[in-house]
């Protein structure tokens, strides 16, 4: 309102006296050609000669804009066209939010025919097919987003692979995904997706050797890696037994279990689960004296209790070197519990049965187990010492057994 304000004053004042030096001095001009003449005042000269320059530059937009009536309708057109694009993207885009998969579909994909970013909707169009278990049309909708953007293969290639890895359709995804990992070797996406089908594949050795690009490029951190390594290397022990013929002999089982065992990284040989196992499929397959030997090597070299303990159980080429290696070991340690028991089966090996119970009740005072009350009570039971059994049970019933919740029990009765 000021600035209005201001522009009228000026614009008064401008024609006050403009007005006053017409009526000072109109001025006289003078126009000849020839035998015509034109005389006028000064102001009605510059008056025709602005009303003239006015005219004409109508004029000159009037057939400027009469050359270009195609370039207006094509523009129009145009304008017409995007709006009625953003309409149909906003309406699929919402669709999709809302779980309406056809719908979605239907707008994105006739969105993306004439979008400057086709891809994008041609990816979210394949989504609500996929989701609607349409896997032709899923197919064909990334196939478009290809044509249209090549350059966005790594981008379609991924969604395509998740699509497979959801269907089930896991050789299809192993195809594509290492396809995808040739373009782009350390795309975090591309290789937790190749884990994950992996592992449904049960393919270990492949995993085994995916492991340290997945822990390098952060995809997992130091605990999954651990376990995902543990379990690669106990299914792969496993698998080794079960995917050779029924009449393979115990030499080649014996080769293949072993190459297994040697793969396995220094820092799991110690690992629980993988030593019990171990030495379960050695005993599988009659190969006990072996798997001794291997144990021993590894006590020799550091000290582990379960590895001790693993050790009783299995049947050397010579029970008593056996014990006397184990004896060796009791100088070191002679308040082991893990120890302590497998000396009493050792000794049961070596049929020294009052030197096994005195190892079992030794075990048992240093940790009382159920394990090692087991061992005890079933040696006494055999030897027909069932009174000793009977109050070795009463005495240490509550040590071993879980805690009980106070119940009303009868009156005892002798």
């Amino acid at each position: 309102m000021k600035k209005l304000f201001i522009f009228l004053m000026i614009f008064l004042v401008a024609g006050a006296w403009l007005g006053q030096m017409m009526v000072q001095d109109p001025g006289y001009v003078l126009l000849a050609y020839k035998e015509t003449t034109v005389e006028t005042s000064l102001w009605v000269l510059l008056l025709l000669l602005l009303v003239a320059f006015a005219l004409g530059h109508w004029l000159l937009n009037l057939i400027g804009n009469a050359h270009l009536p195609g370039a207006k309708v094509r523009g129009w057109q145009s304008r017409r066209s995007q709006k009625a694009n953003r309409r149909k993207s906003l309406k699929g885009m919402i669709a999709l939010s809302e779980g309406n998969w056809w719908k979605a579909q239907r707008y994105l994909s006739q969105a993306a025919e004439h979008s400057d970013l086709p891809a994008i909707k041609y990816l979210a169009a394949a989504r609500a097919a996929h989701e609607q278990g349409d896997h032709s049309g899923t197919d064909a909708l990334l196939n478009k987003a290809r044509t249209a953007t090549p350059q966005a293969e790594v981008t379609i290639g991924l969604t395509q692979a998740t699509f497979q890895l959801e269907r089930g359709q896991l050789e299809p995804c192993l195809a594509n995904l290492l396809n995808l990992r040739r373009l782009a070797p350390k795309n975090s996406q591309v290789l937790r997706l190749l884990q994950q089908v992996y592992l449904r594949l049960e393919d270990w050795l492949a995993l085994i050797q995916l492991l340290p690009e997945l822990k390098r490029q952060g995809v997992i951190n130091d605990r999954e890696m651990m376990q995902l390594e543990q379990q690669c290397h106990l299914q792969r022990l496993a698998q080794s037994l079960a995917t050779l013929p029924a009449d393979t002999d115990e030499q080649e089982k014996l080769r293949v279990l072993s190459r297994s065992w040697q793969a396995v990284p220094a820092h799991l040989l110690r690992d629980p689960e993988l030593i019990t196992r171990y030495s379960d499929l050695m005993r599988q397959i009659g190969a006990e004296a072996e798997a001794e030997a291997v144990l021993q090597d590894l006590i020799k070299r550091k000290w582990d209790n379960h590895l001790v303990e693993v050790y009783g159980t299995l049947a050397g080429k010579d029970p008593q070197k056996q014990l006397d290696t184990a004896k060796g070991w009791h100088r070191k340690h002679p308040d082991c519990a893990e120890l302590e028991l497998t000396l009493g089966r050792l000794s049961m090996r070596n049929s020294l049965w009052g030197q096994a119970i005195g190892y079992f009740e030794r075990s048992f005072e240093l940790a009382p187990r159920v394990e090692t009350f087991g061992e005890l009570q079933r040696l006494l039971q055999h030897l027909g010492e069932t009174e000793r059994a009977s109050q070795l049970m009463q005495a240490n019933f509550t040590r071993v057994a879980p805690q009980l919740p106070a119940l009303p029990l009868p009156q005892e009765t002798h």
